[in-house]
């Protein structure tokens, strides 16, 4: 990182930076907004910019560091959020041309903890509309584009998340996560993204998609996803669903390393194509984490998981038809077609089908349960490839049509088991390859610890997109 590119530090090193008084929030922010102003335009990423009200905030931060009253080490960090979460003052839109564009007129629970600890909320990210695909486009927004290289898809659905921490846009962003919207930009962008267990991060106003469904951060390094989490995972009487509240710092012990935990290695979820690069990136990491003193071993799944991508469906679709309710049907014509498609094939199942997936989801979760009484981490690719080009849907697969099973992530919102996406290694194309890493309910320490021993072990870069 040169030393006066504000834009390319961590969270963690503009919080020390503001600490020796060698930058400011003010110099960060005005960076950022800069560089926002000078790329944004080639991915959007961005679909509101308050550079006024950043400033403002940023030059409260800045007295609060001066006189040694930092709110947290996030206090004048910049941070963008993903159009599906609420943030005062901007449209909710969800990415939707049928949704009101008055500005909200409250946070959501994970926006509000993070102004409280003096973050700057200064961006909104694009998102698929509702959130409801795996890539980046909307009919309101048009496609967001990768910053590792523009022909490709930063993945979805909060792409506009991923695309902004990758090009520098702010070191931090909140996304959601109903079946990997986090992990798969994240992975496909080359940073730590995080869906902790189910509650852990107070949610508000709830998702049409119930406990699938989450709120999690998006950052260049592991002690930037903790830094988030500690705030993030601070309780919230809104929040229908909530975890036991646990007072614990996630950067502490965050440096433990792996030695002695036993690591399960799942390198397929059932008959899939893997890209070859995928799979050494993953083996290599294995290797890596084998080396720091952990015992890996390769696993097979639970037998309940080869079904979970049905029991996902029809989980995903049966929510999504509540949008035909929601407007009425003389502008289901400005849906997404996609997503319109989607919630009428989910109005379509019956009560015995919705009710089979839920048993099914229950016996799925017992299964990963048991199997977590044995192992401390499952670890496994985010993805089965490499990001692909922008405009469509899936990936095409080894016969040429278009692969839907192209991630393993939907599975672990089924289990609500806490999953962090991690860089590996870049591969020979020189695209970001990601490694899933999986614990116990609750265990969100841990899967953090075994992100942070991987990432010291490797070099990690970041795209840097000429201004």
């Amino acid at each position: 990182m040169p030393a006066t590119d504000l834009t390319q530090a961590s969270a963690a090193e503009l919080s020390a930076l503001y600490a020796s008084k060698d930058a400011s929030p003010v110099e960060a922010m005005t960076a950022t907004l800069a560089r926002a102003e000078a790329v944004n335009a080639r991915i959007n990423a961005l679909t509101i910019v308050d550079g006024e009200a950043a400033l403002a905030a940023a030059r409260e931060s800045e007295a609060r560091w001066q006189r040694g009253a930092a709110l947290s080490p996030l206090d004048g960090v910049p941070v963008s959020i993903k159009e599906l979460v609420r943030a005062k003052g901007w449209p909710h839109s969800m990415a939707s041309r049928l949704t009101d564009k008055s500005p909200a007129s409250e946070d959501a629970p994970a926006v509000a903890r993070l102004r409280e600890a003096g973050a700057i909320v200064y961006a909104q990210n694009t998102s698929p509309e509702y959130g409801f695909k795996g890539v980046t486009d909307s009919p309101l927004h048009g496609i967001t584009r990768n910053p590792w290289n523009l022909e490709l898809t930063p993945g979805g659905s909060s792409g506009g998340s991923g695309a902004a921490v990758a090009a520098g846009l702010g070191p931090l962003a909140v996304g959601t996560d109903g079946g990997g919207s986090v992990r798969i930009p994240s992975a496909f962008c080359g940073l730590v993204g995080l869906k902790a267990t189910y509650g852990r991060i107070p949610a508000w106003p709830p998702s049409m998609h119930g406990d699938l469904a989450n709120t999690g951060p998006m950052t260049r390094t592991t002690l930037d996803c903790a830094l988030m989490l500690n705030q993030m995972a601070r309780p919230d009487a809104r929040d229908p669903f909530p975890a036991q509240p646990e007072e614990k710092d996630y950067t502490a012990g965050l440096n433990r390393g792996v030695r002695g935990l036993k690591i399960g290695l799942v390198m397929k979820f059932g008959d899939v194509f893997l890209d070859p690069e995928v799979e050494a990136a993953v083996t290599a990491a294995a290797k890596a984490l084998e080396s720091l003193g952990a015992v890996v071993e390769p696993i097979a799944p639970p037998p309940q998981s080869a079904d979970s991508g049905r029991v996902f469906v029809v989980h995903w679709f049966s929510a999504l038809q509540r949008l035909l309710q929601i407007y009425p049907a003389d502008k289901h014509d400005q849906f997404d077609p996609a997503l319109l498609a989607n919630a009428r094939i989910g109005e379509q199942y019956s009560v015995q089908t919705l009710v089979d997936a839920m048993v099914a989801r229950r016996e799925l979760s017992t299964a990963w349960n048991l199997l977590f009484a044995n192992y401390d981490l499952v670890i496994s690719p985010t993805l089965n490839v490499l990001a692909f080009p922008v405009g469509r849907p899936a990936p095409d697969g080894p016969d040429g049509s278009p692969n839907f099973a192209w991630s393993n992530t939907a599975l672990f919102n089924l289990t609500r088991h806490p999953a962090v996406t991690t860089p590996a290694a870049l591969g020979p194309s020189g695209l970001p390859i990601g490694v899933q890493i999986v614990a116990a309910h609750y265990r969100d320490d841990l899967v953090l610890q075994a992100s942070a021993a991987l990432e010291a072990a490797q070099a990690r870069t970041f795209p840097v997109l000429p201004a």
